[in-house]
């Protein structure tokens, strides 16, 4: 059954920092391709996100090259003052020593496997338009989807807010290739709280997705067939 089309896809090829919508993208077993491919860890070990450092969001990766499996495109990196930074270079260490004001280690995963943890919970998080729409309603005021750090934005054929929650234990195929299984809710922290335009805490969306959906809002998926997807694609509810 046709549910909707792929709207935006989203990957984040620095943990924490905004991603990049991009046209098309492979989906790996663990998820987009390099999707939180790059991090960083404190001395115990642990992320640094938002949560910690909120001012994080503020900063944009993305990859300058191909798609390919062997080694990531060049990650460039613009900052807050509108700089553009290759990662690891010497000034976006410099850059990343004034953010995070602490001892941190860059991690770097292989194309081929990105662990839990660096992905999140699941492999991909996925919304939809009319979700989105929704909680624009529900919070009253301007939502920038950004905040939710979803990979895909499903536009729904059939307009319900919160549809795609119906597909707990089912499967959509996306174009021609691409098999998820849709597992559960997302449930949600502060950082969802940060704008992503100026790192501006608001906690009162939180509290609108506490009270009015039970702090859930989107669904993980785990990658059930890997392959390419593209914006535009048809997404199919399997029987």
């Amino acid at each position: 059954m046709l549910v909707g089309h792929i709207q935006e896809i989203t990957r984040h090829p620095v943990k924490s920092f905004t991603g990049e919508q991009v046209q098309k993208t492979k989906v790996m077993d663990y998820g987009l391709y390099g999707d939180r491919s790059h991090a960083f860890k404190g001395k115990n070990g642990k992320f640094l996100t938002i949560t910690q450092v909120p001012e994080m969001v503020r900063y944009q990766a993305a990859f300058s090259g191909e798609e390919a499996l062997d080694q990531y495109p060049e990650i460039q990196v613009k900052t807050p003052s509108g700089n553009v930074l290759t990662w690891g270079e010497g000034a976006f260490q410099e850059e990343m020593e004034r953010l995070l004001k602490q001892e941190a280690e860059p991690v770097v995963y292989h194309p081929a496997h990105i662990p839990l943890g660096a992905i999140e919970e699941e492999n991909i998080l996925l919304v939809s338009d009319a979700s989105i729409g929704e909680l624009t309603k529900l919070w009253g005021k301007e939502l920038d989807g950004r905040r939710f750090r979803q990979n895909l934005i499903i536009s729904l054929v059939n307009k319900t807010p919160f549809l795609e929650e119906q597909w707990f234990g089912k499967r959509i195929l996306i174009g021609n290739e691409v098999e998820l299984e849709i597992k559960r809710h997302c449930e949600r922290c502060m950082i969802i709280t940060v704008d992503p335009s100026d790192s501006h805490r608001d906690p009162s969306l939180l509290k609108t997705v506490v009270k009015e959906r039970g702090n859930h809002f989107g669904v993980y998926a785990s990658v059930m067939q890997t392959g390419e997807i593209r914006v535009g694609d048809q997404v199919f509810l399997k029987d």
